[in-house]
């Protein structure tokens, strides 16, 4: 059993901290709401052999994911995904839960003097300003796009989330969520997630492994430490592909346009070009339609 803060059912709005290394960049943005600290709360540190599969726990850091046997072995989109992301300093304190829900990284969002959609305003202002690194699939009145690496290989598996619930009275109920219903649709300018006032996520159970090729790819504009333009993972299996995108839209997207084109036995060439179907980007994003088939083609091609 997890055991909250007795404190918790006092806070109004409790913001929670894990690693920290999203909130602490944007403490100006708490307001009136209170950080609920998950350091020291038990169960939630552990990965762990389940008959269902494997389970993460929401504290678990980003480092431990990417190095434990299980994880390179059984899922290996995951782990490559984990060590690819960011530096290995701040893998080693964020958390998993932390990577699936942190706020985006708009400049206009961390910026103080600008009150954009996300922060209750009226206003994306990266839509008419500097919107280089946002959104190619353009589904929302934000044009901001999800920071979750993780994210984007925990689609490509059958991944169940489970959310707990603090109401204000201090009582914890927990659901079962599907990794899309954890994400949102992308299309809510002011959510950076499904997740409701008083939720976090607490764990991640991934499905049994079973024989896949799986390969992950991320588009920078400098070698190390910098927020993917474009990142693509690739898992090949006997029941089907699976590809998910990230970097273009509101929310990691899976491409099934180009899943039922490799499943068709299309080459990665072709099946690659059809991963811009239905895009409506921006003047500043066009470029990124080149990005990711070039990094579609590539994921293809090395999981082939």
């Amino acid at each position: 059993m997890i055991r909250f803060p007795t404190a918790l059912a006092a806070c109004r709005a409790p913001v929670f901290r894990a690693g920290g290394t999203d909130l602490m960049e944007r403490l100006g943005h708490v307001g009136e709401s209170e950080i609920v600290d998950l350091r020291d709360v038990a169960g939630l540190s552990e990965i762990a052999d389940l008959p269902q599969g494997l389970h993460i726990g929401a504290r678990v850091t980003v480092a431990a994911v990417a190095r434990d046997n299980r994880v390179t072995t059984g899922w290996s989109l995951l782990a490559k995904a984990a060590g690819a992301l960011a530096t290995p300093e701040i893998r080693a304190v964020a958390t998993v839960g932390g990577n699936l829900a942190q706020h985006t990284r708009c400049s206009y969002y961390r910026h103080p003097d600008f009150l954009c959609l996300k922060r209750g305003g009226d206003a994306c202002f990266a839509r008419t300003g500097d919107a280089v690194l946002h959104a190619y699939f353009d589904r929302s009145p934000c044009v901001s796009v999800h920071a979750s690496t993780l994210a984007v290989a925990l689609l490509c598996y059958d991944t169940v989330v489970e959310v707990a619930t603090i109401s204000q009275e201090g009582n914890v109920s927990y659901t079962l969520r599907s990794m899309p219903e954890v994400l949102g649709d992308g299309t809510q300018a002011s959510a950076h997630n499904g997740l409701g006032l008083g939720e976090l996520i607490t764990s991640l159970v991934l499905p049994p492994s079973i024989a896949e090729r799986c390969a992950y790819e991320r588009v920078i504009s400098r070698a190390r430490a910098e927020w993917p333009l474009v990142e693509v993972g690739v898992c090949l299996r006997t029941e089907g592909a699976r590809v998910a995108v990230g970097g273009v839209a509101g929310v990691p997207l899976r491409l099934p346009m180009v899943e039922a084109a490799v499943d068709a036995g299309d080459t990665p060439e072709q099946a690659a070009a059809l991963a811009v179907s239905g895009a409506s980007p921006l003047a500043a994003t066009a470029y990124k339609g080149t990005l990711l088939v070039a990094a579609v083609r590539s994921a293809l091609e090395a999981a082939w």
